[in-house]
């Protein structure tokens, strides 16, 4: 049986909050985004530019880039956890959650480094 390994001695509240927390952010910047789009109907590139050349919308940008981060890695190893070694037993089952595991985080952090060159190099 795998413990507290998302989050290294704390209880799965920490993930919860976490969870939470990142859905919290993601659902206020996501709304406000659409309100734009909706308040802007006729947006061109120049409109858009403009905004994500702002400090608070990087900023809000690169918080809602890290909540979904967050979210995904606490979802992605309760489901390694969980479901991808319900029906393998033994050591085949510790080999596969690791790649899985391994895999998740390397494409959130080439992700993550994605996204911040985007945001940041404009």
């Amino acid at each position: 049986m795998v413990t507290n390994v998302t989050s290294f001695g704390r209880s799965g509240l920490y993930d919860w909050v976490v969870q939470r927390i990142s859905a919290v952010v993601l659902g206020v910047y996501f709304i406000a985004l659409f309100a734009y789009l909706l308040l802007n109907p006729d947006l061109d590139y120049q409109q858009w530019h403009a905004l994500f050349s702002t400090t608070w919308v990087r900023i809000a940008s690169l918080m809602a880039l890290l909540s979904i981060c967050a979210h995904a890695w606490v979802g992605l190893w309760t489901i390694s956890t969980d479901y991808l070694t319900t029906y393998l037993i033994g050591p085949k089952a510790t080999v596969l959650r690791l790649l899985f595991q391994a895999g998740s985080v390397a494409l959130m952090f080439i992700y993550l480094v994605w996204g911040i060159q985007i945001l940041w190099g404009m």
